[in-house]
């Protein structure tokens, strides 16, 4: 459980260090002294606002980033500490820009609390896709596979609140700003963007890998296919076998393994590619996820048509085009009128990449700055 978990809340640390655009990164917060490691005197190497980065932070980044490399890309130890090395100029940057959001976040009303609300669901999700009923259950399982719940909460409260100051500083403004001509125009010269797109209906078998062998769920899951191809009934079977929950109780035995019904569009690239040649009645081989094994039958197929003018479409699409270089000219908006400080021993290449000129910040210099490779 410790690396799906941990692979889940981080996954997004590896975006803030492989793509140049976003510069963000997890929360941090001071790391426990490693065995044998000499004790330092932790110094400040940013501030931003009212608020500093340290080097332990940026250490504990560092070594996020190193675990994350390994895990996600099979990188060998030494392969991810030179990645890491190599980025660890914008790794800092990232920190400095997650500062300027989480602060922005603290400005808007109601914010917190529906940040609040989306890591009480998300960590309620984690604890049922692992087969574990309450937030205490999993706050135990966590801390016994050496994880700290509360970093954890604020790994996720700081990916939420980018999440909601972006949507609704940026992205609603785009989305809503839009006026009748744009869309229309838009639309003629994109016409064949929003032809309607064919549409699946879908149900499920889902078999969980928490608390068992995962080579005896994959291979009941092709016993299942099997059965499934061999004629068997679908929604007999999802009854009696998947696992999908909701308020801790097995959906299966309401809706027989229906899910819905999606267009393609909306549907992730994998799962395109896989149901693509699955014919109205057939079933996929089981397909990995990261709490187990998914079986999905194509119920219905509902062919495309003509392209149709839907404003909500329209409106999407246009926010869609522009989204990353607004939220990257709102970030710099907010670098602009922060007061931000860089150590000097790293100044010369943060700065650049926050696109703020060393020479025209109050100060680049901190006293006792640490070296620049910790």
């Amino acid at each position: 459980m410790k690396t799906k978990l941990f692979a889940r809340v981080r996954a997004f640390a590896v975006a803030a260090l492989l793509l140049p655009a976003a510069l963000f990164v997890a929360p941090s917060s001071a790391p426990a002294q490693e065995e044998n490691t000499p004790t330092v005197v932790d110094a400040v190497i940013a501030q931003v606002n009212n608020d500093v980065i340290t080097l332990s932070m940026l250490r504990r980044e560092l070594a996020r980033a190193v675990e994350t490399l390994k895990q996600q890309r099979g990188m060998t130890e030494q392969q991810a500490q030179e990645e890491v090395t190599k980025n660890q100029s914008r790794i800092l940057a990232g920190l400095v820009n997650e500062r300027l959001i989480m602060q922005k976040g603290d400005e808007i009303p109601r914010l917190k609390e529906d940040v609040e609300a989306d890591v009480n669901r998300e960590m309620l999700r984690v604890a049922n896709g692992q087969g574990i009923r309450t937030i205490e259950a999993l706050d135990q399982a966590l801390r016994e596979s050496g994880l700290d719940p509360a970093e954890i909460r604020q790994t996720l409260r700081a990916q939420f609140t980018r999440q909601a100051v972006f949507a609704r500083e940026v992205d609603a403004k785009i989305y809503y700003g839009l006026s009748d001509k744009e869309l229309k125009e838009f639309f003629e010269k994109n016409r064949d963007r929003f032809r309607k797109p064919e549409s699946l209906e879908l149900s499920e078998i889902f078999l969980s890998v928490a608390g068992k062998p995962e080579a005896d769920v994959k291979a009941k899951a092709m016993e299942l296919v099997t059965q499934l191809r061999g004629g068997a009934d679908f929604g007999a079977l999802a009854v009696a076998n998947s696992e999908r929950e909701r308020n801790g109780e097995r959906v299966a035995q309401q809706n027989k393994g229906k899910v819905g019904t999606f267009e393609i569009d909306d549907l992730k690239p994998e799962f395109v590619a896989t149901l693509k040649e699955v014919k109205v009645g057939g079933v996929t081989d089981p397909i990995k996820l990261d709490e187990g094994y998914q079986i999905i039958r194509v119920d219905a197929r509902t062919p495309g048509g003509d392209p149709t003018f839907t404003e909500e479409r329209v409106r999407g699409a246009i926010t869609q085009e522009r989204v990353e270089k607004e939220r990257e000219t709102y970030l710099q908006n907010l670098r602009k009128e922060a007061y931000i400080k860089v150590a000097k021993d790293y100044a010369a290449e943060v700065m650049p990449l926050l696109k703020i000129e060393t020479q025209k910040t109050a100060s680049t210099e901190t006293e006792a700055a640490p070296k620049k490779k910790p």
